[in-house]
């Protein structure tokens, strides 16, 4: 038996926590759309119409700076929504979206979304809660961004499609293409490889898409060593930003390319 829309929301960050009025009402309006790869859902600057939430597929968030060079912003996979800020003000879409895997996603308009928030405390708090992880998140990678190497967030990111597993090894398939992971990790396509590279001494076996981990509490324990403190030392000296600095372009939702490692 297929789940109803309701039942699926249900396991989505910040609707799990809507009162079951609020949510059926947000359901009856939805609908499950079949994306393609390369389908745009929305364009950056264009007025938020409706909420995407991931069933299946991949979907690249990207940015535009003031150059007009772009940059992915996030990858959203399974079981995440996005943009959830723009749909509930009203305000343009930060970024735009592009469908990198194909996806199922329940698309669901803004206007009774609005008025559940408008209409229930309670429904609002828990919008609140959604967005506040999804700023979390965009938070951390953006400061990952600026005192992690390529190698470390790129060991970050295969643990990640792993999960929080006790295993020792583990195989995956990387379920976007190199290029696009390059891009999201804030590197050009030879700095990844080079960081394949420097993952080998931690376990990290690689076959085109096919990735073999052999040694994931290793591989964990360098991912999430401090960087060296001469070395964030000479960064602030160099001129990086403050960190008032780095969580203001996350809240922003700007992207702008960072410093090559």
């Amino acid at each position: 038996m297929v789940p109803s829309i309701e039942a699926m929301l249900r396991v989505v960050a910040g609707f799990e926590e809507l009162p079951d009025p609020a949510l059926e009402h947000i359901a009856l309006s939805g609908k499950i759309i079949e994306a393609p790869q390369g389908e745009v859902l929305f364009r950056e600057g264009a007025v938020a119409e409706a909420l995407h939430v991931m069933l299946e597929g991949h979907v690249g968030l990207t940015g535009t700076a003031a150059d007009s060079t772009s940059a992915v912003i996030d990858i959203a996979g399974p079981g995440t929504s996005f943009v959830l800020a723009s749909v509930l003000t009203g305000e343009p879409y930060r970024m735009g979206s592009e469908v990198v895997v194909n996806a199922r996603i329940i698309m669901i308009p803004a206007a009774p979304i609005r008025a559940a928030v408008t209409a229930q405390p309670a429904a609002a708090m828990a919008m609140m809660r959604a967005m506040a992880a999804e700023l979390g998140a965009m938070t951390r990678q953006v400061v990952d961004l600026k005192v992690r190497i390529v190698a470390q967030r790129l060991g970050t990111y295969l643990l990640n499609l792993v999960g929080e597993s006790t295993t020792v090894h583990a195989e995956l398939r990387l379920p976007v293409n190199k290029g696009l992971l390059a891009s999201w990790l804030g590197c050009r396509a030879e700095n990844l490889s080079r960081a394949f590279m420097a993952l080998r001494a931690y376990g990290v076996e690689t076959h085109g898409s096919r990735v073999l981990l052999h040694d994931i509490p290793r591989l964990r324990a360098y991912a999430a060593a401090l960087p060296d403190s001469d070395a964030v030392s000479q960064g602030i000296a160099a001129g990086r930003p403050p960190i008032e600095t780095i969580l203001g372009e996350a809240f922003r939702l700007r992207s702008s390319r960072p410093r090559e490692s």
